[in-house]
């Protein structure tokens, strides 16, 4: 009888160092492959200037097209960073900041407050004190009905909360239970 005990613990216990093997190396190779993920991602989003725009850009076009995505002054920074290592290119302060402001004109109104709150953006804090109350509340009737209208759809879907024929081949199940 202790034959038969020490032969199946033993073969448990192989059994065991097997599947932790496994398991040790399918956690590697997934660690391995979330990493290559993020690097890869990581490359894919980074957009930089080549040598020839810094050296021949017109900065106040630049700046007019971060003014009307309603980039803030400090924006610019991220410009000398990037042109920081080509010899002799340094974008203009002052060129960048009138075409900037400039394009502030068009993103600074209503309707565009209203547009970016009805399309679900983010509105930037980047407009003059002089107009903002009106600008935020235009704002906040955009994305109030961004919010309504986003809603208003989840609900409308067919299964909403998750439920339906392709959960577990059942149909609507309320709270889990089978009835």
């Amino acid at each position: 009888m202790k034959y038969l005990l020490k032969q199946h613990s033993s073969a448990a216990a192989f059994g065991g160092k097997i599947n932790e093997i496994r398991i040790n190396k399918s956690g590697i190779a997934l660690g391995l492959m979330g990493a290559a993920v993020l690097a890869l991602s990581g490359c894919a989003t980074t957009k930089t200037l080549t040598p020839q725009q810094c050296q021949a850009s017109n900065w106040q076009e630049v700046g007019y097209a971060d003014g009307i995505r309603g980039r803030s002054g400090t924006y610019f920074g991220h410009y000398t960073n990037q042109c920081a290592s080509v010899g002799g290119a340094t974008p203009n302060r002052i060129q960048w900041e009138q075409g900037r402001q400039q394009g502030l004109k068009n993103y600074c109104t209503e309707l565009n407050a209203y547009k970016l709150g009805r399309e679900g953006y983010d509105w930037q804090p980047v407009c003059p004190l002089d107009n903002i109350e009106k600008l935020e509340e235009a704002y906040s009737q955009g994305r109030y009905y961004y919010i309504r209208q986003r809603d208003l759809d989840y609900l409308r879907t067919p299964y909403p909360f998750g439920y339906g024929p392709s959960h577990f081949g059942y149909g609507y199940r309320p709270f889990g239970y089978g009835w």
